[in-house]
């Protein structure tokens, strides 16, 4: 394949740079949902493949933390 086709398409040029603020813009919102989220329902949710069975999942866990 010839090398100067991606030359010849008008605007190539542009795709790169918004594939590189669509990446970052993700992380950054990414970063931002990690630093915002509830604390509690982070840890509560870390519990639940430790826990045994459907009994104490309903006495350990408050349902105001999961939701």
């Amino acid at each position: 394949m010839d090398k100067n086709v991606l030359q010849s398409i008008a605007g190539v040029e542009i795709y790169p740079i918004i594939s590189l603020v669509i990446f970052g813009l993700f992380f950054l919102g990414l970063l931002v949902y990690v630093l915002l989220s509830n604390r509690r329902h982070i840890d509560a949710m870390s519990q639940l493949p430790l826990l045994d069975d459907e009994a104490t999942f309903k006495s350990n866990l408050n349902h105001d933390v999961i939701c």
